[in-house]
């Protein structure tokens, strides 16, 4: 039996940093599966889940099409009709976790660095902590991640509020870390805590390898 990848779960709450932190792993040479960039694939053009949906709730979910091109979700559209009606968010859940979770599970399987990183903004949230051995989180003042995702996604401090309180707690979410990363300052202060934090996977991953 061939032995067990280590898997790292990576999150923390919106402006948090993990972009900068994944980008840091990345160059080191290690595998980061994106659980963000997975739930944009699911409902491409073409898959089945976007026909689903359209069915579910009309054409007025879709954008606008280019050069005769199936039309494609709009995300904004729909992220606004979930998030003022719970029911229609959990028949979204339900029809795109698994979905999600599956295609996670084959990109994690099929990572070939020593150890891989799921990032998943709602890793704690949602059942994908099942897949990981560590949770890895990026931990930020609650005032620096409005500020930071105001200016990265030229949302107003009320939305930004909002999505925060769709995630955990700052607390709740460093309780159930194994490591943390603190980024509560210039970004070069992530440069040596994930080095640290490279050498420990690394040298778990091959306390994984030689079982």
């Amino acid at each position: 039996m061939a032995p067990k990848k280590l898997i790292i779960g990576l999150t923390g709450g919106i402006g948090s940093g993990k972009s900068e932190v994944c980008r840091r792993f990345i160059a080191k040479g290690v595998i980061v599966v994106d659980a963000d960039i997975v739930a944009r694939e699911v409902v491409e053009p073409g898959m089945p889940a976007l026909d689903q949906i359209r069915t579910h709730f009309g054409d007025s979910i879709l954008s606008a099409a280019k050069d005769n091109q199936t039309p494609p979700l709009n995300r904004a559209k729909l992220r606004e009709i979930i998030f003022n009606n719970p029911n229609e968010k959990a028949w979204l859940e339900q029809l795109l976790h698994p979905l999600i979770n599956q295609r996670i599970r084959t990109q994690l399987e099929n990572a070939l660095s020593p150890y891989c990183i799921l990032a998943s903004p709602l890793l704690l949230e949602t059942q994908q902590y099942l897949l990981v051995d560590r949770i890895l989180v990026v931990d930020t003042a609650e005032q620096l991640q409005i500020e930071r995702a105001s200016h990265r996604d030229a949302n107003n401090e009320a939305q930004i509020k909002a999505i925060m309180q769709t995630q955990l707690s700052r607390q709740e979410r460093c309780a159930r870390a194994n490591d943390i990363i603190q980024n509560h300052g210039e970004i070069s202060a992530l440069d040596e805590q994930v080095e640290k934090l490279h050498v420990l996977y690394l040298e778990l991953a091959s306390h994984n390898q030689s079982k």
